[in-house]
This record gives C-alpha cells, structure tokens and sequence, in this order.
C-alpha cells in the first residue's frame, strides 16, 4: 500500500494554492468584519443529536458519524457550519436584537457534492439572527455580491427563488406529508410528466398552480405572470412582493439573473427567499443562501435568520491568480546587528526576508528570492538576485 495516497476527493493545498486561499480568507472576514459582523468558531465535532437538529436533519447521509470514547455517544464530524452558528445565536450569545455572525472553517462530506468536488470544502459565510423583514435579506445578498467581487469575480448575477409559495400551496389544500415529499421531488428535478401524473387527483385550481410553477423560471416578468395565474393568497402575494423588493434593492450591486419559484433547494428548513450567485463560465453555484426563520426553535429559542456560505477553495479556483510574492534572500549571520536590524526593518513593511542557511548553495532558486542584502562598506543594501 502507498501510504502517501490520500482517501477519494480528499486533497493537500500545496504553497501556492494555499497563499491564494488565505489572501481570500483575510480579505473577505476583513470584509464581513467592517459591515458588522462578529467572528465565531465552532468546533469540528458536536454530538449527532446536535448537529443535524434544525438547519442540520438534511445533511445527516453527508455527516461522518463515530463514537466519542470518553462518553460513548454518537459524535458527527460538522458537514456544514450553519447550523452551529445558530446554535450558537440561539443558546449561547441569547441576545435580543440583531446579530450578524461570521464564520470560516473545514467541513467533512461523506460523499461529494458534485463531480470533481472535494469532500473537505473550506466553508465561510455570513449570518444574520433576529430580524425577519426582507431588509436583511438584502444586506446579506448585497455582503455576498461584494465578497465576491472582493475576490475578483465581476462577472456576477444571482437567481432568486422562495420555497413560500409551493409551501402555502401545500398548507392551504391540506396535502399529505408523503404527497408533498413527492410533488418537492418532481419540482426539484423538473420532471413536468411525473409532476401531472401527480397532480391529476387534486382539485383544478390547485393542479394548475402546481404544473405552473415549473415555467415560472426567467426574468422579472415571470413575477407579473406569478400573480395573474396564481391562487390569490395573502402568503404568495407576499412572497412575490419580497421578491421584487429584493431585485429592485440589489440592482445598484448586482443583477438578479432570474427568478425561480420551483426552486426548493433546503425546503425543509428554508422559510423564504432562497438565492444562488453564478459566474459566467462556471456551471454550477458559487454561493448559496436563504432564509430560514424560526431556524432557532430547535435550540430552545426561535430566531429568523438569513445567510450564505461559500467554498473558499472553489473560490481560489476561480480568481485571477496574483503573481508569486517574490522574497529577499539575506545571509546567515545573526551575530550582525545592523543586518538583522536591516531584515526586521524589511519584514516590517511586509517583506518576505529569506535567510540563506549554509550548505544550500545549489537550490537558492527554490527559495523564490529576486532580490538580496548585500554588505556594502557598513551598511546593508538592497540588490537584485542574479
């Protein structure tokens, strides 16, 4: 066995990929940090129980499970942040009024999400707890859109959806738990004959809303046409208004692509709007959110929330790559006060001082210096590397 070989889709970051990922890490927590929002680190590991309570019961076939050998309890190796973050809102901060929490770290996916997809993604995002009006859906879009941009993707737009309007359809005929779990199957994956093989039984008006959802997908327009063809409830015409809230704030940020009402992504926590940011170029969602209100509840305390979180490595992989930070080579000599003066001086202003350790004459290239300190007379001057 090579014992070098690491487990499918599980990767290292080496040097220069490494560098790009945490220029990113700084720059977009220096982001969240500006706009408000208070750094959190929750541990790796939680009980089971606690972990896929919430926001967290979706991801229990993606959650890595052992057994914690001091108490014997089912343990769950964090597969997604989130939930860990309202937990911490919700049971130990205890506040009353808005808070807006950051996070970043490694989480653990039992399977990939996607083809070419590590199972350890480096999550960060942002959260806001306790306020339920579309305003803080838009500050949380609009954060999204500049921590991106932040990260040098321009080219951006996001498409907008909101699991309200299939859920009040769903509550106002009084359809079936096992009914309603096919119907989201079939909107999920767009399949228009298995959803009128469905919806045959249900009464007209309900049935035609249903089979209208999958075509209300694309521009603005889909909105007007969502209110002359829907059943008139209080809840969808809500959930239109947000909508086009939502659009009309984010404009002098980003565009909304489009409009989704078959889109159920996390319907089984979602409450609200629910959005996804793309790329030109880029198949798939950079970055995903939504609004989850009462996301608190099953900690003890019911919280509206909204956020979004993002791969901070499949981000690396889409920025403009920064040229290699050259460094300055300086000789061994640490009896010398003036040079070590001279190399603190230069790693104050932030540059890379390499010191050259005997014997490696051969392999000075891989240090990646382009420059060096060179005694002249008796003071240390700076000069290009040859």
């Amino acid at each position: 066995m090579r014992r070098w070989l690491l487990p499918e889709y599980i990767e290292d970051i080496l040097p220069a990929e490494a560098a790009r990922i945490e220029q990113l890490r700084r720059r977009i927590l220096d982001l969240f940090r500006v706009h408000g929002y208070e750094l959190v680190m929750p541990p790796l590991l939680e009980y089971l129980e606690s972990l896929l309570t919430g926001t967290g019961h979706d991801l229990d076939l993606r959650t890595f499970k052992l057994v914690d050998q001091l108490s014997g309890r089912l343990l769950g190796v964090r597969a997604d942040i989130t939930p860990q973050v309202a937990r911490i809102d919700a049971h130990l901060l205890n506040r009353q009024g808005v808070t807006r929490l950051c996070y970043v770290g490694s989480v653990l996916h039992a399977q990939p999400s996607g083809l070419n997809h590590t199972r350890e993604p480096l999550q960060i995002g942002a959260e806001v707890y306790g306020h339920a009006g579309v305003e803080s859906d838009v500050e949380i879009q609009t954060l999204l859109a500049r921590a991106l941009r932040a990260a040098g993707v321009d080219d951006l737009y996001l498409d907008l959806g909101h699991v309200g309007v299939f859920r009040c359809l769903m509550q106002r005929a009084g359809i079936e738990r096992e009914l309603e779990s096919e119907l989201f199957r079939v909107l999920q994956s767009k399949d228009v004959p298995a959803l009128r093989e469905l919806v045959a039984p249900l009464d007209g008006k309900l049935r035609a809303a249903l089979l209208l959802l999958p075509e209300l997908y694309g521009d603005a327009a889909i909105l007007d046409t969502a209110r002359t063809r829907l059943p008139d409830f209080p809840e969808i015409a809500q959930a239109l208004n947000d909508m086009q809230t939502i659009a009309r704030d984010l404009a002098p940020v980003v565009a909304v692509h489009r409009f989704d009402l078959a889109e159920l992504r996390g319907y089984h926590y979602h409450s609200g709007v629910v959005f996804a940011a793309y790329t030109r170029g880029h198949p798939n969602a950079i970055a995903l959110g939504g609004r989850y209100d009462e996301v608190g509840k099953a900690f003890g305390r019911a919280r509206p929330a909204t956020g979004f979180s993002l791969d901070l490595r499949e981000l690396a992989g889409l920025a403009t790559a920064a040229p290699a930070e050259r460094g300055i080579l300086a000789p061994y000599a640490p009896q010398d006060v003036i040079l070590q003066q001279a190399i603190g001086e230069l790693r104050e202003r932030g540059e890379v001082v390499v010191i050259d350790l005997p014997g490696h004459a051969a392999t000075l290239a891989e240090l990646g210096c382009d420059r060096q300190l060179v005694r002249r007379g008796s003071k240390w001057a700076l000069e290009p590397l040859n």
